[in-house]
């Protein structure tokens, strides 16, 4: 278990062109791809957990992904690509006419660990701009950002106030007490490596 995962090129776009094509098959029957294991890369075989983003031109289409790995990742893909662009619950879902335009981004998640801090400070301190995912979680209530996020939001004090946001807390809940705060890291695989 304690081996580095990582994925080559090869796998990167056998990664974004799977999320396509469970899409595409989604429309004509309206069922989940099938695959044969034989056909798939020997890493997207193991246990992970991913999330799949559609965009249009600059915005969002669609995202959604799981934060613990259930499942081999390559069925992962398949079943969050569909969810991202038939059950985000933020959009309609997706038209056949808009594929064309689709970019299509699969994020590959290393294991979330907790992050000990000893105040607000600390926290920030420790959080890496640019390369951490962070989950928050007080409560019941709980949100996460992936880190393809920093590139719309600038300051770590503003990464984590629109998280607080998204969990339906005030923005600056993370400076109280009580707050967990988990950090991962993602494999980025797009179209664009082509």
């Amino acid at each position: 278990m304690g081996s580095k995962f990582s994925l080559n090129e090869k796998e990167k776009k056998f990664c974004v062109s799977l999320a396509r094509k469970s899409i595409e098959y989604f429309f004509s029957g309206g069922a989940l791809l099938k695959l044969s294991e034989k056909v798939v890369p020997k890493n997207l075989l193991e246990e992970k957990a991913c999330f799949v983003t559609l965009t249009n031109g600059s915005e969002l289409r669609g995202c959604i992904g799981h934060l613990d790995a259930m499942q081999p990742l390559y069925l992962d893909i398949i079943e969050n690509a569909v969810n991202a662009a038939f059950q985000d619950s933020r959009f309609n879902p997706l038209s056949k006419n808009e594929l064309s335009d689709l970019k299509i981004e699969v994020s590959v998640l290393t294991d979330a660990v907790e992050m000990k801090f000893s105040s607000p400070a600390d926290l920030l301190k420790k959080i890496v701009a640019g390369k951490d995912g962070l989950i928050i979680r007080k409560g019941f209530r709980s949100a996460t950002f992936l880190p393809s996020v920093w590139e719309e939001i600038e300051t770590k004090e503003e990464f984590l106030s629109h998280l607080c946001l998204k969990a339906g807390l005030a923005p600056d809940e993370w400076v109280r007490l009580g707050m967990r705060v988990f950090r991962y890291g993602a494999i980025l695989a797009t179209e664009e490596q082509e």
